[in-house]
């Protein structure tokens, strides 16, 4: 639960706060959002964040309400009056409301702008040891995933391929290559070298995907940067998850078959993913989520 919600310049308690039917982001998912983890109170790599607002506000054609000082103060503020210490803090913007129902934008443009404040805690112990499984599909989305969008059907469709299978994820390909996971940035490693996906229009620009990456080179772990194809991720000897909220994971199931087992590019399998062959997190999760605590301990957790 939240206790006051930022809307359009007023803190309101959260049963109080309402948003018009006519708003486009209620009728169209018209709009833009990010998540901004908060450790100890510390925004969490905000200025990335908020340019990476800034980008999917670009790419829909809206002025940004606030200037980068205003987001940055407004943050630090819901940061500092939540009630936990982590959190996870939401930001939405959307066009806002219209007179009539259109699909065109209305020439008077009044964004609607929300952010709101949750509790959020680090994934189970159990997720980390033993290892989650995930199912495959077809990326079925639109063609600018690099825009942070509210018209999020088509990803929880696919989120829910997975939960339905007792699984934690769904990985997606397009024509043959990886791309990401339905909420989430995909890693594969191959004797010992880190892949990771190239950033273009086919998939969100993680930040915990940077911070990844950025672990790896300060740390001289071999990766690459570069199209992955659906056989190599299946025969991958290990496959890691990441986001803001669940940080690192490593998958060790994929359509039932366990991540590291050398099947190739066998065919999903048909059995409950969640439930045939196990796999175990390998050596190079173990050293990534290390290097991501202590990064978490040295910079998040430093005094102010």
């Amino acid at each position: 639960m939240t206790a006051r919600v930022f809307l359009n310049g007023q803190w309101l308690p959260a049963e109080q706060a309402r948003v018009s039917v006519m708003d486009r982001g209620f009728l169209f998912g018209d709009g833009v959002y990010e998540v901004i983890p908060v450790y100890s109170r510390q925004p969490f790599r905000l200025e990335q964040h908020l340019v990476r607002l800034q980008h999917s506000l670009d790419g829909i054609q809206l002025a940004n309400p606030h200037r980068l000082q205003e987001w940055v103060a407004y943050v630090t503020q819901l940061a500092g009056e939540a009630e936990w210490e982590d959190q996870s803090i939401y930001i939405q913007v959307t066009r806002g409301p219209m007179a009539v129902r259109n699909h065109a934008f209305p020439r008077e443009i009044r964004p609607t702008v929300v952010m709101l404040a949750e509790q959020m805690s680090p994934p189970p112990a159990s997720q980390r040891e033993q290892g989650i499984g995930a199912v495959s599909a077809a990326d079925i989305r639109w063609l600018r995933c690099d825009l942070k969008t509210t018209s999020l059907l088509a990803n929880c469709l696919l989120r829910q391929l997975a939960v339905s299978a007792g699984c934690v994820e769904t990985v997606l390909f397009r024509d043959g290559f990886l791309t990401e996971g339905s909420a989430s940035s995909i890693f594969v490693v191959k004797h010992g070298v880190l892949l990771a996906p190239i950033k273009n229009h086919l998939m969100l620009p993680g930040i915990t995907y940077d911070v990844v990456l950025e672990l790896a080179a300060q740390h001289g772990l071999p990766h690459e940067v570069r199209d992955i194809t659906e056989a190599e991720t299946r025969d991958a000897d290990e496959l890691w998850m990441c986001s803001s909220t669940k940080e690192v994971l490593p998958i060790v199931t994929l359509d039932g078959r366990a991540v590291g087992s050398g099947v190739g590019a066998c065919p999903p399998a048909k059995r409950n993913p969640g439930q045939t062959e196990s796999g175990t997190p390998g050596p190079g999760f173990a050293k990534m989520h290390a290097w991501y605590q202590e990064f978490k301990a040295t910079v998040m957790r430093a005094p102010s």
